[in-house]
């Protein structure tokens, strides 16, 4: 029996694995005691990934139509990437690089994810570039921007160690992130001061453990961190010294929380306003103070405001730059982060670089060495269906997502997967829901089949190695 060292695929903890195969399956799975991210914990998905690698429903072989009336019929690779490179320079010839689009996902590698933002922004020429993580980690990206400058999340898991005022929004961390929630629960045997705060309409599993519960209304979360900056400026618990030297636009921010008090917060929120009070006290009072919060507050009409508000806490309070503090945003899928680092979506790109800025778009196409990159961004993913249902996107390409069954609207997207001219599917199974509206379908290795690395919550990048050789005629991204 042989081993590899490799990356769980299911989530953004990143845990690390080792698979146990006999050269052509995969048998087994059990935790790496030396990976930092989990030290041989797996939750219960983690350990039967083993049991998702079977081959009865696995795409082996590239299947083309040439046309909507007839069925696919298997193929060369040859035949089918030069039928898709024909069909898509003939769409870009007739209608410009703007008429294709690339649909692509958050399990992709890091290095899969920025060969196609490379291939679209670099060499056809379009933003329209756009990933499932879109409809769970956008507004965390902007977030970030908007308040710290860039997109990266200061704090990491060993800060749960350290801390002792973690406040936890949006994210029911028990049943979501197992082993991170494991971690906060040997974070309070060790420490028994520790201060636990859950904002969810609900009562979770993690809630249940909190010191203190505030269960909102659902989508009252502004008004709560408004009210808590509130308490923090009436009770002097902000850190003058910190504002004055690493931050601007302070006293903007302390008139637009002036009137949103307790009592008014309380009022809204559904929470008893003393709750509100004591929460903003631990969390000034705090020798270090972390948040972390996920899907509840990224899904969000005003979901972007969510993330600000919640790092104005911090910002005001001087929790962040150090041991056991800071703002922790939770990726839900296991490379969402590493598609953020390499520009995996419309409106960004590689390294951090900003599509806005002259300078930063010069400076990868320098890298690239093309004369220009696109400064328009791209159809964001919704969007991108309501373009091609309209018939402005007329090929599109979508890569290790199933659209058919997971992105919001069913109806208008199935019935823009109709419309499109053309539709290519990298896929490593062959009976998903997309699968049906394919024109194209080229088989994709999946976990444990392919080489390459993930970047997880707390950005760090992990090996991800091969054990067996995919199936049939299937390639890695």
């Amino acid at each position: 029996m042989a081993e590899t060292r490799s990356t769980c695929c299911y989530c953004g903890v990143g845990c690390g694995v080792i698979i146990e195969h006999d050269e052509e399956r995969i048998t087994g799975v059990r935790g790496d005691p030396d990976h930092p991210a989990n030290f041989g914990r797996l939750c219960s998905k983690g350990a039967t990934l083993h049991l998702t690698a079977v081959r009865e429903t696995r795409a082996l072989y590239p299947e083309l139509r040439t046309t909507r009336n007839e069925a696919r019929k298997r193929v060369s690779w040859e035949t089918a990437l030069g039928f898709a490179a024909e069909r898509f320079a003939r769409t870009i010839r007739a209608h410009g690089p703007d008429s294709v689009a690339f649909y692509i996902s958050g399990q992709l590698l890091t290095e899969d994810y920025y060969v196609f933002n490379k291939l679209a922004k670099g060499l056809i020429g379009t933003n329209n570039v756009d990933s499932n993580s879109r409809l769970c980690m956008s507004s965390a990206v902007a977030g970030y921007k908007q308040t710290l400058g860039a997109d990266a999340p200061p704090a990491c898991y060993a800060d749960i160690d350290d801390t002792d005022c973690l406040l936890i929004a949006g994210s029911n961390t028990a049943y979501a992130h197992p082993i991170v929630f494991r971690r906060i629960e040997d974070a309070r045997a060790n420490n028994p001061d520790l201060k636990v705060i859950v904002v969810d309409p609900r009562r979770t599993d993690t809630a249940a453990m909190a010191d203190l519960h505030l269960p909102i209304l659902p989508g009252t979360d502004l008004v709560l961190f408004n009210a808590m900056l509130h308490v923090l400026l009436w009770e002097g618990l902000t850190d003058t010294r910190f504002i004055r030297e690493h931050t601007a636009g302070f006293e903007a921010l302390r008139d637009a929380v002036r009137e949103v008090t307790p009592a008014f917060a309380s009022q809204v929120c559904g929470v008893p306003a003393e709750d509100i009070v004591l929460a903003a006290r631990w969390f000034g009072s705090a020798h270090a103070a972390l948040s972390m919060w996920c899907q509840g507050l990224n899904q969000s009409p005003h979901g972007t405001h969510n993330t600000a508000a919640i790092i104005h806490l911090h910002l005001a309070t001087g929790h962040i730059g150090k041991l056991g503090a800071g703002p922790f945003s939770l990726t839900g899928q296991p490379n969402a982060m590493g598609g953020r680092e390499v520009g995996g979506m419309a409106n960004l790109m590689s390294a951090h670089r900003d599509l806005a800025n002259p300078e930063h778009r010069a400076e990868v196409a320098r890298l690239w060495g093309i004369d220009a990159v696109p400064s328009n961004p791209g159809k964001t993913a919704v969007e991108m269906f309501e373009a091609v249902r309209a018939g402005q996107i007329k090929a599109l390409w979508i890569a290790c997502t199933n659209p058919a069954q997971s992105m919001p609207q069913q109806a208008m997207i199935r019935e823009a997967l109709g419309a499109a001219e053309f539709v290519v599917l990298q896929e490593a199974f062959r009976n998903s829901e997309t699968a049906d509206y394919a024109d194209l379908i080229v088989p994709a290795a999946t976990w444990g089949e392919k080489e390459g690395t993930v970047t997880n919550s707390e950005r760090r990048i992990s090996h991800v190695r091969r054990a067996v050789a995919p199936p049939g005629e299937a390639r890695p991204d």
